[in-house]
């Protein structure tokens, strides 16, 4: 597939990509990303390289296999893909070289795009790291598609910049950038700062990119908050049968 992808993003806060394929043309999604094809796009699921490629991204915690979609028709056809909780989601050129992101974070492709899985250099970055010791590995010479929660921030670190961010917000850096784990100095910075116990510090050169609302973050927000109102009865929102239950006449 030739380098650039015809694409449009569409949406605010529920992004989608809606790509538009030349006949012949194909490209790479993760299972269950799709969410509309034009007639002439046919869908075939593999492995994407092997069955080591599936099996190394099953160990991963990825899914074993990868879906394509080619273009058999005469004509130009659409299809549009759309990650499954809100945020914002970036095109990234890997011309400039392979990038490392999140887990989960990889939407879709150009068809000559390799997702794989890749371990952390360093054992406190694995253990202490938020996403664990595994990664997204993604090579080639196309687009790809990263999906992240919140507003997506685009920092280029020139060499020796550094910069501290919490763990979980990170949703990728180039394979330039140096990635380690480093814990909070003071007792009570880390035990009442609300900010954890450790921070990721990455260090240029490179591209890196940070999200405002990691769904991990958001998702115990809400658990949190749905926890706190159980069994509650708010006035006023249950009608007669709510003041009834909350002894109001």
């Amino acid at each position: 597939m030739a380098d650039q992808v015809d694409y449009q993003l569409v949406g605010d806060d529920f992004q989608a990509v809606v790509i538009t394929l030349d006949p012949g043309e194909a490209v790479r999604a993760e299972p269950g990303a799709m969410m509309f094809l034009e007639p002439g796009i046919e869908m075939e699921t593999n492995t994407g390289g092997g069955l080591m490629s599936g099996l190394k991204r099953m160990v991963g915690g990825e899914s074993f296999f990868i879906t394509t979609f080619e273009n058999r028709s005469g004509r130009r056809a659409k299809l549009g893909f759309a990650a499954a909780y809100p945020g914002k989601i970036m095109p990234v050129d890997l011309t400039r070289g392979t990038i490392y992101c999140q887990r989960d974070a990889y939407l879709c492709s150009a068809d000559g795009v390799e997702i794989s899985v890749a371990f952390t250099k360093r054992f406190g970055a694995g253990l202490f790291g938020g996403e664990g010791f595994i990664l997204q590995k993604l090579t080639g010479d196309g687009l790809a598609f990263v999906h992240a929660g919140g507003y997506v921030l685009e920092r280029e670190l020139v060499s020796g910049e550094e910069l501290r961010v919490d763990t979980g917000c990170i949703v990728g850096f180039e394979e330039s950038v140096d990635y380690d784990i480093r814990r909070i100095q003071g007792v009570k910075s880390m035990l009442f700062g609300g900010e954890g116990i450790f921070y990721a510090l990455l260090r240029g050169p490179g591209k890196v990119w940070i999200q405002t609302t990691p769904f991990s973050r958001f998702a115990d927000r809400v658990m949190r908050a749905a926890g706190a109102n159980r069994g509650q009865v708010r006035r006023g929102g249950g009608g007669l049968l709510g003041d009834l239950l909350s002894g109001n006449d």
